[in-house]
């Protein structure tokens, strides 16, 4: 299947913001973990979070999806799978992560495995930091890579690990850490990946009644024996979904308002709508909705968006209609993704026209007259969003697999479609 993408503008629309995919897993393994029942409303379900619900319940944790709601019966600590389970996480690299750490939690060992692509993502950091704290850790495969065997038991004490990678392997294990036989206490030598995001693990984890002290994003000790309690647990608004939502307003001008999003959330990509109203978009927020609007022209910018991980294609897409070159850093770790973002990127800018400069750790789009191409997004959600985006301003785009998009944003095609944008 094929999406064609015109081009089209100046826009006025409003989107209701898909639901926090991040806040989703982490919840759904709190209230796994906790003892009695949990409630999560709102909750998105796609393509990762039904990866990772699956998982648990081949732990032996019973889970019913009903109409807006997740409800989860908590097991108390202790996976009741009745014997060794093999989950295949598929190309989630949120569920196999974050599950690798809590499968020390069962009483039977656990195979995690998933796509030919997650088998070449990196863990080898993870599973040294499990041994420390009383894990066995086995890969099946290649040393450092899934898939891998989990066994033994979580614990607990001191370790070091290098989060530089992903900042998941630091989640992964806080969030089992409550249920070690001694506190849990992680250093991080390097500067994490997308370190936001051990705010959002932070936050559910404390909604959930687990204590935590942390000093900044260099050190972390979780208390053993203060554990999960199952609870209704709101789930609030993406604002990684919505950065391609605003990114229509930015590319094509206008105004699109995302409705469902906290104003206050501790979500790093919130920092994609600082970037737009640098580029020179208006951004006005209220209790309950963010509206970005584009009249003038857009200009280029330099900025770091270490913690924005999942808006740097939208941001590269923008900067690709701007007025002068935009030079995005702390892109290292996005070759370890669904695919080798930066490269793809780039690959995808250069043959519409634009002109892209990649380093180790920086991207630069020098923009230049644009044409639209057929994109293969290599079964990459946010590569496909991203370029559908910029062909609304460029038009002649084909967006190839576009049910990629399942991921992470099941209903996108279908909000440009409600909006007349496709």
């Amino acid at each position: 299947m094929i999406v064609r993408v015109s081009q089209t503008g100046p826009v006025d629309a409003a989107f209701p913001a898909p639901p926090s995919k991040s806040y989703t897993h982490r919840a759904l393994i709190a209230g796994a973990l906790g003892s009695g029942r949990t409630r999560i409303a709102r909750p998105l379900r796609a393509a990762d979070t039904e990866l990772t619900a699956r998982g648990l319940e081949a732990l032996g944790v019973p889970l019913e999806w009903l109409p807006g709601e997740i409800a989860v019966d908590g097991c108390g600590g202790t996976f009741p799978a009745a014997g060794e389970v093999t989950i295949d996480c598929g190309n989630s690299g949120t569920t196999l992560r974050l599950l690798t750490s809590a499968a020390l939690l069962s009483q039977h060992p656990v195979v995690l495995t998933g796509s030919p692509r997650m088998l070449e993502r990196p863990v080898g950091p993870l599973a040294g930091a499990l041994r420390a704290l009383g894990g066995d850790v086995a890969f099946v495969g290649e040393p450092g890579f899934p898939p891998i065997r989990i066994s033994g038991r979580l614990r607990g004490g001191r370790t070091a690990i290098d989060g530089s990678i992903s900042s998941q392997f630091v989640s992964s294990i806080l969030m089992a850490a409550p249920y070690a036989e001694e506190d849990v206490e992680l250093t991080l030598p390097a500067a994490p990946a997308s370190r936001s995001y051990l705010d959002v693990t932070a936050d559910v984890m404390l909604g959930f009644g687990a204590h935590i002290e942390r000093r900044g994003y260099d050190w972390f000790r979780v208390q053993s024996g203060r554990a999960y309690r199952g609870r209704d647990y709101p789930v609030e608004g993406d604002y990684s979904s919505a950065s391609y939502l605003f990114a229509v307003a930015a590319v094509c001008g206008g105004r699109v308002t995302v409705t469902g999003l906290n104003p206050a959330s501790v979500q790093g990509d919130r920092r994609f709508l600082e970037a737009l109203e640098a580029m020179g978009c208006r951004v006005t927020s209220g209790t309950d909705a963010v509206t970005v609007e584009r009249t003038g022209d857009l200009e280029g910018i330099e900025i770091d968006m270490s913690s924005s991980p999942d808006t740097v294609q939208t941001l590269a897409a923008v900067a690709a209609t701007a007025g002068s070159p935009t030079t995005i850093t702390g892109t290292a770790h996005l070759q370890y993704k669904e695919s080798d973002r930066v490269g793809v990127t780039a690959e995808t800018l250069r043959r519409m026209g634009a002109r892209v400069e990649v380093t180790e750790d920086s991207l630069t789009i020098t923009p230049a007259p644009l044409h639209g191409v057929a994109v293969d997004p290599h079964d990459d959600h946010r590569t496909a969003m991203a370029f559908a985006v910029l062909g609304l301003a460029v038009g002649g785009m084909a967006i190839r697999d576009p049910e990629c998009v399942e991921k992470s944003f099941p209903g996108f095609w279908e909000a440009l479609y409600g909006e007349g944008l496709l």
